[in-house]
C-alpha cells in the first residue's frame, strides 16, 4: 500500500479546540481541503491499537470539504474547510455524519436520543445536540491541511490510516459493522417513535 503524499502534512498539521474554532476571527480558512479529528476520551469501546496518536488524542475520523465534484452537471458544493468544520462542532445530526455517530454512540452516556422533528423527515438529537456539544468541547479537537482535489486525498488517507469512525469507503475497518449496526439501531428507534416539534438551533449552555 503506497503512503498518501500529504500523510505527514496531515499528522503533523495544529490541533485546535471547539473554543478556537468558533473563535473570532476563525482560524479555519475558507479553503477546500482534508481534515483529521482528534479526541481525547472514546466515544465508545474501540480497539484504538492501530490508530494514530499524540499529545493524549486518538485520531478517529478524517473528512472533506469540498465533497467530490458531481458528474450529472450539477453545481459543486461551495461549502469549505470553514463551512464544514464549524458546522461539526455547532450543528445538529442531520446535517453532519460525524455528529450523528458520536451522539449514536454516546446515547446511553449522554441521555441523548436521535428523533425525528419538524416535517418528520429529519433526524437529529433535538436538545440533546447541546448536551453534544459539551462532549465536543472537552473531548473533540481538529486539524485540517489545505489542498485542490481533497477526495482524492481522503481515500488514500482511509486506506492507510486506521479512522473508526468513517462510514464511506472505510467498509475494511474492524469498527465498521458495529458502528453501521449502531447507527442502523438508532434511525430504526427514532422511525418508531412520534415527530417532536422542531426544537430550534442547539446552543451550548
Amino acid at each position: 500500500m503506497s503512503v498518501p503524499a500529504r500523510l505527514d502534512e496531515y499528522l503533523i498539521a495544529p490541533v485546535f479546540a471547539r473554543a478556537q474554532v468558533l473563535a473570532r476571527p476563525c482560524p479555519v480558512p475558507v479553503a477546500a481541503g482534508v481534515y483529521g479529528w482528534w479526541f481525547r476520551e472514546l466515544p465508545a469501546d474501540i480497539d484504538t491499537s492501530g490508530c494514530r496518536t499524540r499529545d493524549g488524542l486518538t485520531l478517529l475520523y478524517t473528512g472533506i470539504s469540498p465533497r467530490r465534484p458531481p458528474q450529472n452537471g450539477r453545481a459543486p458544493s461551495r461549502q469549505t474547510l470553514r463551512t464544514r468544520i464549524t458546522y461539526h462542532y455547532r450543528g445538529n445530526a442531520e446535517g453532519s455524519t460525524l455528529r450523528k455517530t458520536l451522539g449514536c454512540l454516546l446515547g446511553a452516556e449522554l441521555g441523548i436520543d436521535l428523533r425525528r422533528y419538524g416535517s418528520g423527515t429529519r433526524r437529529h438529537f433535538g436538545t440533546g445536540e447541546a448536551i453534544l456539544n459539551r462532549w465536543l468541547e472537552a473531548n473533540a479537537f481538529v486539524s485540517w491541511i489545505a489542498c485542490d482535489t481533497p477526495w482524492v486525498v481522503e481515500e488514500e488517507l482511509i486506506q492507510y490510516l486506521d479512522v473508526p469512525l468513517n462510514i464511506d469507503t472505510n467498509s475494511h475497518n474492524a469498527f465498521y459493522p458495529k458502528l453501521k449496526e449502531v447507527r442502523a439501531a438508532a434511525v430504526r428507534h427514532a422511525n418508531e417513535l412520534p415527530v417532536l416539534p422542531n426544537p430550534g438551533r442547539s446552543r451550548v449552555v
